[in-house]
């Protein structure tokens, strides 16, 4: 299966967190799972950082390239298609890097994974945790 990892997931993942969900965790060690990303998640991190809210052992960026090379990660870009998608969708959810990762798993038909319960709300989304 492939799977798109929110910005928590992806940070719970390469910290070996305890927070990431047993099911969650299957899912990232299953054969032949592709684990993806969004570019917008390497924004959240960068702001979480510079809001002094998440400590990392590197700057965003390089911490960011390494955990991608580290876990096999396949960053997804926001492309126009995407960015139009998510300013399309119902206004359940109003954060907007949270609508690009939704708009980012329909197109790609990703699982998203995530233990964000706004996000499971979306009809024609599958979410895994």
């Amino acid at each position: 299966m492939n799977y798109l990892l929110d910005t928590c997931s992806m940070l719970w993942l390469v910290n070996g967190s305890p927070e990431l969900s047993a099911e969650a965790r299957r899912a990232c060690g299953e054969t032949g799972a592709r684990l993806h990303v969004s570019a917008g998640g390497a924004s959240e991190i960068e702001q979480k950082h510079g809001r002094k809210k998440l400590v990392l052992p590197l700057a965003p960026v390089a911490w960011w390239q390494k955990a991608l090379e580290r876990h096999g990660l396949i960053e997804l870009p926001i492309t126009a298609s995407i960015a139009v998608a998510s300013a399309a969708l119902p206004r359940i959810h109003n954060d907007p890097f949270d609508r690009v990762l939704i708009a980012t798993a329909q197109e790609h038909r990703l699982s998203i994974l995530t233990p964000d319960p706004t996000i499971k709300s979306y009809p024609d989304l599958k979410t895994t945790w």
